[in-house]
């Protein structure tokens, strides 16, 4: 990294193109980060008087590993801890197209757009499937917004975890949860081709994409941004810079091809006009530890550096999670197009990748009532309802101290 960035922004402003402030901050931070000779913190034992000097870390979101792997546990316990409570759960995962991959990275108001229109189209399944309507229930959802895949390419996706039932918006306290059934294939296809629907009709009055009968393309206004280069090609797993730029990357085929019998999808994801919704992780109520490796799984940092190694040549080798259909098992990866990748996966400022739906929102009323933390817009009125009744009052949750969390995140 600090051998190539230098060479890579060169080349980037000598093309016209030059990084954007915010992912040129995220390269020069992560240089810094760990590291004694730009700043540290001293700590002594009281009683021993042993001493330790711990490297300030640069806290970045981009790609940074050691930030990513904190932030990662620290998102993990506050969502198993505070904020998802002891119901069945269920992890809905909707990946998009190519082009609304390009859109959403771009665009953080496209993206709340879309997340809104897949949120009410899940809610309003379970709701229904409860025998209730909006006025009667009420649903609600946490979403992390992915923007990688296993190869470190842009793959822009959402992970929703749901309370796998409704909660009755009758006035009880606490309220009422009524459980439903998994959803079946049918019932999924529906969803997915709904959410399609959907998305495709809220983009279009947006005037940010253009249909036909036949076709959908991004509305563009020809202007483009400094990345948007880099962004396709991470897209669609070719090569950004270089004399190969635009070419497919070099990969390593070291597994056996899979038969044409595992196109058929054993995961039992449902699949319409390039959207793909998979459901079938769900979690029981005592199953917390369960919970919390999900929630780790899902804000897990980008670069996974067990799987990251370098060639006698200097060249990045990088193993996939999961072969290929065809067998492929590494990908090589030139230096600045490695640092290309990178680039492309920093997000832009104040795009926010954890979303609060339905009652997990923060000016839900129903916030207090279901969370594990009991805070949130009703958490006075709760107490007030708990003081008068002749039940003692539920335990509020105590918030982690700072020794506790550095443990829980290390």
């Amino acid at each position: 990294m600090q051998r190539h960035y230098p060479a890579f922004r060169e080349m980037r402003a000598e093309a016209g193109r030059p990084l954007p402030r915010y992912v040129q901050e995220e390269f020069d931070a992560y240089l810094k980060c760990g590291r004694l000779e730009e700043g540290f913190l001293r700590l002594r034992c009281e009683r021993c008087h042993a001493e330790k000097l711990v490297a300030f870390s640069c806290k970045k979101r981009g790609f940074c590993p050691s930030c990513g792997a904190r932030r990662m546990a620290e998102t993990a316990a506050l969502l198993a801890d505070e904020v998802l409570p002891e119901r069945p759960l269920r992890q809905w995962v909707l990946s998009l197209p190519y082009a609304l991959r390009f859109l959403l990275a771009t665009d953080p108001d496209a993206m709340t757009l879309v997340l809104g229109v897949v949120y009410r189209t899940i809610s309003r399944h379970l709701i229904h499937k409860a025998g209730l309507t909006r006025a009667g229930g009420a649903t609600g959802a946490v979403t992390l917004v992915q923007r990688f895949g296993s190869a470190l390419n842009l793959n822009v996706h959402f992970h929703l975890l749901f309370p796998d039932g409704v909660f009755l918006a009758d006035g009880s306290d606490p309220p009422v949860f009524r459980h439903v059934a998994a959803p079946g294939a049918n019932e999924l296809q529906a969803i997915v081709e709904q959410s399609a629907a959907g998305v495709g009709q809220v983009l279009e009055r947006r005037g940010l994409i253009e249909r036909d009968i036949e076709n959908a393309w991004l509305a563009g206004d020809g202007g483009g941004g400094p990345l948007d280069d880099l962004l396709g090609h991470s897209i669609t797993y070719r090569i950004a810079v270089g004399p190969r730029a635009g070419q497919k990357l070099f990969t390593l085929q070291t597994a056996p091809a899979r038969s044409p019998e595992w196109l058929d999808d054993p995961n039992g994801a449902a699949r319409a006009g390039g959207f793909s919704l998979h459901a079938g992780i769900d979690i029981a109520p005592h199953q917390r530890p369960k919970l919390e490796r999900l929630c780790r799984y899902v804000s897990r940092p980008p670069v996974a550096t067990e799987r990251l190694a370098l060639t006698s040549s200097g060249h990045v080798r990088y193993a996939l999670k999961t072969p290929y259909r065809d067998g492929t098992t590494h990908l090589v990866i030139e230096p600045l197009d490695f640092m290309a990748r990178l680039a492309a996966l920093v997000p832009q400022p104040r795009m926010h990748m954890t979303r609060y739906h339905g009652v997990f929102a923060p000016r839900s009323q129903l916030r207090a009532a279901v969370t594990p933390a009991h805070r949130g817009t009703g958490a006075a009125k709760q107490s007030a309802m708990a003081e008068d009744s002749a039940r003692p009052p539920t335990p509020r949750h105590v918030a982690m101290s700072w020794a506790r969390r550095l443990k829980r995140a290390f």
